[in-house]
């Protein structure tokens, strides 16, 4: 997977999908900022996921994001996306791959080098560790510190992505110590100060 050190973000979708997360999203895209964008809806039908997810992968392949989907490999699968974010109580990485074939598939490590060393060994395309920072998102069960980061680094050349709390006075700490991609939501889409444009542009 390459990395484009201009485009670090990995956008995480708001946990509801309103009329105007559609404009938002492609003002937000055409930044060319976002490298990948993740749709992470909790209580939504399978039905209702499939018409939001082809609607936002038409946008992510117009502006040459990666589209990929939370959890849901089966989704990911029918929406052809281009690949899946598993977390640990998620379908296994193996039979996975099975289904999605060469797709991209990111796993999550919480703060674990154990949990990262399995991932790397089961041909994971990137790990993901957090929470860095409280989050807004979901609630947090595991802290990272910048120490995995660099532990990590020593260990594989597999993209790594931060995740957990990320936003405007705290993003920079987080690329200095060699974190590839940045996974932000709320700083963008529940922003009481900025509008998602507005946030995304502040973050350089």
């Amino acid at each position: 997977m390459r990395i484009n050190k201009k485009k670090f973000i990995y956008l995480i979708s708001p946990n509801k999908i309103r009329e105007s997360f559609y404009d938002d999203l492609i003002k937000i895209l055409k930044l060319k900022k976002v490298s990948f964008f993740q749709l992470r809806l909790k209580n939504v039908s399978f039905n209702k996921k499939l018409i939001i997810g082809k609607k936002i992968k038409k946008i992510c392949k117009k502006y040459k994001t990666k589209f990929l989907i939370n959890d849901d490999v089966v989704l990911a699968k029918k929406l052809n996306s281009d690949g899946c974010h598993l977390g640990q109580k998620d379908m296994n990485i193996l039979n996975a791959r099975k289904i999605l074939k060469s797709k991209i598939i990111g796993i999550t490590c919480h703060n674990s080098i154990r949990l990262a060393q399995k991932a790397i060994r089961d041909n994971a395309d990137y790990l993901a560790f957090g929470a860095f920072y409280a989050s807004q998102t979901k609630k947090t069960k595991y802290n990272a510190s910048f120490k995995i980061l660099n532990s990590a680094k020593k260990i594989t050349n597999i993209p790594i992505v931060a995740i957990g709390g990320i936003k405007l006075s705290n993003y920079k700490k987080l690329l200095l110590n060699k974190a590839n991609f940045l996974a932000i939501s709320s700083y963008i889409w529940n922003n009481k100060k900025y509008k998602p444009l507005e946030a995304i542009k502040k973050l350089k």
